[in-house]
């Protein structure tokens, strides 16, 4: 019993960490049911608005306690169909997906959940490398690398996750903030994160990222992160309130 206490008292210290890492800001965005099912209201802009101020715009603040199980909303809210990946690319990411807004969403996704779950610092250098274009942030302030730095810390493990401990991350919701043309968006995924040391801890979490079509994949893009992206329980009032979309996979209806 004390181990398991001790086990979950580093899991909540661990989540912690990552939210306080990952605070949000201060609007929200709604859902559009208008044109692209992945879009906001906010890419219906009247006038030219700048990548930096897509990326740049606040979204809902939230609590830690927010990220946390809770009750679902008594009326499911709307969905995201989010197509499948085709291959596996570099550094085991799966790949594949197409050159749409619901494609970037995916692949976010995809590099997310190769990270979290493989919660390895050299493995995260490496999906790093391999999948953001120059002008980014750098490998060393990347949010998913302080996202591994504070689960491996409050765990006491080295540069990666020992067999006494498991991160299993699924995609549960997505939306896209915003686009500038076919090729560019900031894409946003709702994880929720099941971790595992002696006993199971669970959260939801937000996360945004710029993305761009290039050479026949969606990529990180270059330039200042977005801001942070509200951290619910998946399918509750306020994670639909926030704009989240449900998560189906494409083809299951």
């Amino acid at each position: 019993m004390i181990l398991a206490a001790v086990a979950l008292m580093i899991l909540l210290l661990i989540f912690g960490l990552i939210m306080v890492a990952h605070h949000a800001a201060t609007q929200v965005w709604r859902a559009d049911a208008r044109g692209d099912p992945a879009m906001t209201d906010r890419q219906h802009h009247s006038g030219p608005v700048s990548r930096d101020a897509i990326a740049a715009e606040p979204m809902l603040e939230v609590q830690p306690v927010d990220s946390r199980p809770t009750s679902l909303a008594a009326i499911a809210g709307p969905v995201i169909e989010i197509p499948p990946s085709t291959d596996v690319g570099p550094a085991g990411v799966p790949t594949g997906f197409p050159h749409t807004a619901e494609g970037a969403i995916g692949q976010l996704a995809a590099i997310e959940v190769t990270v979290l779950q493989g919660m390895s610092i050299p493995h995260t250098n490496d999906v790093y490398r391999r999948w953001t274009l120059p002008g980014g942030v750098g490998v060393e302030r990347w949010q998913m690398t302080a996202n591994v730095q504070a689960f491996l810390a409050a765990a006491r493990m080295g540069q990666e996750k020992d067999l006494s401990a498991s991160v299993v991350a699924v995609p549960a919701a997505g939306q896209a903030k915003g686009a500038d043309g076919p090729d560019w968006l900031v894409a946003c995924v709702l994880l929720e994160i099941r971790a595992t040391i002696t006993v199971e801890a669970r959260m939801g979490y937000g996360y945004c990222e710029r993305m761009q079509w290039q050479n026949g994949r969606w990529m990180i893009a270059s330039g200042t992160p977005p801001a942070k992206a509200p951290s619910t329980w998946p399918g509750s009032e306020l994670s639909i309130n926030t704009g989240w979309r449900s998560w189906i996979d494409a083809g299951e209806g």
